[in-house]
């Protein structure tokens, strides 16, 4: 080949190389330019996503621990669900129970303990029980009011129902009470008691003892 060839060969394979080092160079700006938009997009939404979504929403919450963000079932939130020490307990505040005594003749045992997480205050005044559809309402069994006893925990409390305060024959066959924490209780609750009879009933205050609910006749 002469040398004429030689440079015009070489020369084709030099404007060549060129050729496709420029095209390799484009694709490369290119793909990087194409990916820049794309972050640019997606750091933009994850910015508008926080905006959106304030540091304290259960939103944020359930994301940052991994939960629901929705109070616990028995905490009940920041104060653990309990009432206030000091408030009056409500009916639907305490877990109740009946206990039939032979005592002064025989009479009913109402116990009364806060259920789980609650705190509240029995006022010192008996409670609210009534009998019968007619509404027939226990009256005081002491003529002196009582202590207020707070419940919370094991604590317990003990009031004593004597159906029957007559001695002649008669009055009402019922198998249930009805007890409430003073008369604007919205929550009053029914209590099986077995079946007595009621004819002027009493009921005593509220004890920490149940020896000291023992109504009297």
């Amino acid at each position: 080949m002469s040398g004429n060839r030689r440079r015009a060969a070489l020369v084709t394979t030099v404007l060549v190389g060129g050729a496709m080092l420029l095209t390799a160079c484009q694709d490369a700006d290119a793909g990087a330019d194409a990916g820049a938009p794309q972050s640019s997009a997606s750091a933009s939404a994850t910015a508008a996503a926080g905006a959106a979504t304030p540091s304290g929403s259960p939103a944020a919450t359930a994301g940052a621990s991994g939960g629901t963000g929705k109070d616990d079932k028995n905490g009940g939130g920041a104060d653990g669900g309990q009432k206030p020490v000091g408030q009056v307990c409500g009916a639907n505040d305490i877990a109740w129970s009946t206990k039939s005594e032979t005592q002064a003749g025989g009479y009913i045992l109402v116990v009364a303990k806060a259920k789980p997480g609650i705190t509240c205050t029995l006022p010192a005044v008996h409670p609210t029980v009534a009998f019968g559809s007619d509404g027939t309402e226990a009256g005081p069994a002491e003529q002196s009011t009582g202590k207020q006893i707070t419940l919370s925990g094991n604590t317990t409390a003990y009031a004593g129902v004597n159906p029957k305060t007559t001695s002649a024959n008669g009055g009402k066959e019922l198998d249930s009470i009805i007890v409430a924490i003073g008369n604007d209780d919205p929550d009053p609750v029914s209590l099986p008691v077995g079946t007595i009879t009621v004819d002027k009933p009493v009921v005593t205050n509220w004890h920490t003892s149940p020896k000291d609910a023992v109504p009297s006749r």
